[in-house]
């Protein structure tokens, strides 16, 4: 009897070496920026990025001399997830280019329809 295929694809893993913890957060290095960029689960697995568990998220510390950029996870329901982890580099980007009350400094996005990435202070990376 041949396996029945579900709807449902199994649950995404943590990145981390021996953890079978389901995956929470997505975790990106923006390597211009010198930024480790934290946030939402990704919609589909992609190369170059690496799943967390709600454990590891919390934990994450980033390399000397790099920042941690945290964007707004629910750990508990990680199901809000992003479809495009590039949107999570031009977040950083966009943060850092953009001057505070400079057009564009989040009246503009709170005017959008539809779901955003919001930036959280990195001070929890310790």
């Amino acid at each position: 009897m041949r396996p029945v295929p579900t709807s449902d694809p199994s649950p995404r893993l943590c990145s981390k070496v021996g953890c079978a913890q389901p995956a929470a957060s997505t975790l990106t290095y923006v390597y211009a920026e010198q930024t480790v960029v934290v946030g939402p689960l990704v919609a589909e697995a992609e190369p170059h990025v690496y799943d967390l568990c709600a454990e590891h998220t919390a934990r994450l510390t980033a390399p000397r001399g790099w920042q941690v950029m945290r964007l707004q996870i629910d750990l508990e329901d990680p199901t809000g997830a992003v479809a495009d982890i590039g949107a999570l580099a031009e977040a950083v980007r966009d943060h850092r280019e953009r001057p505070a009350g400079a057009p564009g400094d989040g009246a503009e996005a709170d005017r959008r329809q539809g779901p955003r990435l919001r930036l959280v202070s990195g001070d929890h990376d310790g």
